[in-house]
């Protein structure tokens, strides 16, 4: 089914491996197509507790748009952000799971937006990250001017953005534009305990805090309120909530089953 990625779902855990190394997993609308189609897939399969995207190999993540793929598909650029990326970043955004980055190397360009979309990112700390668009005369896309300002801030923003520097992981998580950076040799074992934990952890609670979240910005408080109201009464009424509300009262682990 998939070309050019490899989807492995097992344990409640969908892993998606963006698998072009050729091209260090540059983004042609095939590879697009198929992290979109990979990422609904795992939405709809209940089962699913957690998705982890990454990229095969130790060299890069994503090295950003397959400019020769995209000089060639006749469309224009704003075609290909409507057709293809855009449909990605909402997929990720919007599905009501946690989606952990696994960031094994190099992330830049559009590569760079894909990892800012996932909920979690976990990098090696020898990977950077590049909003490389500025060096080719353009401006960041793929959703990167929403999250980037909020991770943050508008000036370290507008810096990163208009430098298209290399930001390495260590920086990158001291200013909050990542998660976590680890040795190169922990990077797994730090994957492995953040899927270990969503894999158990009530995850209609997770999905809808996450959907939430990304109201959170352009929204007041009375619709934030309103929201949470809204929210908190489907999770009161799921079997987690009725699990973890027990478990408490009763002193002992909740086994929470995603329901």
């Amino acid at each position: 089914m998939y070309q050019h990625i490899l989807f492995e779902n097992t344990n409640g855990v969908a892993r998606i491996t963006l698998n072009r190394p050729q091209v260090y997993h540059a983004l042609s609308p095939a590879l697009i197509n198929e992290i979109t189609i990979a990422v609904k897939a795992a939405e709809s399969d209940d089962n699913v507790r957690v998705i982890v995207i990454t990229g095969a190999g130790e060299k890069a993540f994503c090295s950003g748009a397959d400019l020769k793929d995209v000089s060639n598909s006749g469309k224009t650029a704003g075609e290909i952000l409507r057709e293809y990326y855009n449909p990605m970043i909402q997929a990720i955004r919007t599905v009501p799971k946690p989606v952990v980055c696994r960031l094994n190397g190099l992330a830049v360009g559009a590569g760079c937006s894909l990892a800012l979309a996932c909920d979690l990112v976990i990098a090696r700390e020898d990977a950077y990250l590049s909003l490389l668009f500025v060096q080719i005369g353009l401006m960041p896309d793929a959703g990167a001017t929403f999250f980037l300002p909020r991770l943050v801030g508008m000036a370290k923003a507008f810096e990163i953005a208009s430098t298209g520097r290399k930001v390495y992981a260590p920086e990158a998580a001291s200013i909050g534009l990542i998660s976590q950076s680890v040795p190169p040799s922990e990077l797994d074992n730090a994957v492995d305990k953040a899927v270990a934990y969503y894999r158990s952890a009530p995850t209609k609670a997770i999905g809808a805090m996450k959907q939430v979240f990304n109201q959170s910005f352009h929204s007041d408080l009375a619709q934030m309120q309103e929201l949470e109201l809204i929210n908190q009464e489907k999770l009161f009424n799921t079997a987690d909530a009725r699990e973890g509300i027990t478990s408490f009262l009763q002193k002992k682990a909740p086994d929470f089953q995603g329901r």
